[in-house]
């Protein structure tokens, strides 16, 4: 699924900061994987659908922020989140 953020777009060096909506996903209180999503929506629906397969080391979480975002093939990779 590829998704289009493009809200707040700074340019510094070779990092991308932008505003954006992702589903992370938690195991054993650690970020495991994340996935940038549309807007909070279809984040919404994802964690929903993710939490229907229980475990309890799993946990998922809707982030809406700003990231340090890395652009590959494409598709738009969290390098860091920026919590204010």
């Amino acid at each position: 699924m590829q998704t289009e953020i493009c809200i707040i777009k700074t340019v510094t060096e070779d990092n991308l900061t932008e505003l954006v909506v992702a589903l992370l996903m938690f195991v054993n209180g650690e970020i495991k994987e994340h996935l940038v999503q549309k807007n909070m929506a279809h984040c919404l629906r994802g964690k929903r659908h993710a939490e229907r397969q229980y475990s309890e080391s799993v946990s998922y979480k809707c982030y809406k922020g700003k990231a340090k975002i890395e652009l590959y093939q494409g598709r738009k990779y969290i390098k860091a989140l920026i919590l204010e």
